[in-house]
């Protein structure tokens, strides 16, 4: 793979929510943490052009999609996902509210709860069809069939894709507030670090993009809910 478009690739998605962001909020003339609504909106469409990309550096690359993230047809078993989605279930909850904690003093601070925040019904029904699936497609797609295949040292495989993998959640949504973009990044980096060593071990993307899926539906889960039920996310925000 070429270094340089590696280089290029990684941190593209962190820019992109920071562009998109900024102008939306120039655009309608409001501060960023009053669009924070709209993250799942922005990270449908910023997964659909990542997609897009990467299937057109496979198709560069004289490969395709599939080809890229080394998924082979009847390599994985059922065990191998079950493993994978309780690893990224309680790593992934358990840094969240240790980071919290670490940088709030609660395990539930306000900028996790602004997450749930809802949509219009139609729009929470779309994003709840579309963000799990191509979040897992976009960003494992990038991080690790671009990443930690697209490096050849095994420590900067693992950590330079882990890094960035981390980093863009920083900008999910964004707000410049650097105690928010570090607890959006460490709560993130410790299982960014384990799936991109795991993936380096194993060559095996599914187990992880089904985990991966997985974990987002449950977000969008909440966002629907809080969309479908008036009231529901006031009373989660008189909870805090």
């Amino acid at each position: 793979m070429d270094k340089g478009k590696v280089a290029f690739l990684l941190p593209l998605r962190s820019f992109l929510f920071l562009i998109i962001y900024v102008d939306i909020s120039i655009i309608l003339g409001k501060g960023l943490d009053e669009i924070t609504s709209a993250w799942t909106v922005i990270a449908v469409v910023v997964n659909i052009i990542t997609v897009a990309l990467l299937v057109f550096y496979a198709l560069k690359e004289g490969k395709t999609y599939k080809e890229l993230i080394n998924y082979e047809k009847g390599k994985t078993k059922i065990s191998q996902i079950i493993v994978m989605c309780i690893i990224i279930l309680f790593v992934g909850m358990g840094c969240m509210y240790l980071t919290a904690f670490i940088l709030y003093g609660t395990i539930m601070p306000p900028v996790s709860v602004m997450l749930a925040a809802p949509l219009s019904k139609p729009l929470a029904v779309l994003v709840f069809l579309l963000l799990p699936v191509t979040t897992a497609l976009a960003e494992d797609g990038l991080y690790l069939g671009v990443g930690v295949n697209g490096i050849s040292n095994k420590t900067a495989a693992i950590l330079v894709p882990a890094f960035f993998f981390a980093l863009q959640h920083s900008f999910i949504p964004t707000l410049f507030d650097m105690r928010y973009v570090l607890y959006r990044f460490f709560s993130f980096l410790p299982l960014t670090i384990i799936l991109c060593w795991h993936y380096y071990k194993k060559r095996n993307p599914l187990p992880i993009m089904i985990g991966h899926a997985l974990i987002d539906l449950a977000t969008v889960v909440l966002v629907l809910s809080t969309s479908m039920v008036p009231g529901l996310y006031e009373s989660m925000l008189e909870q805090l």
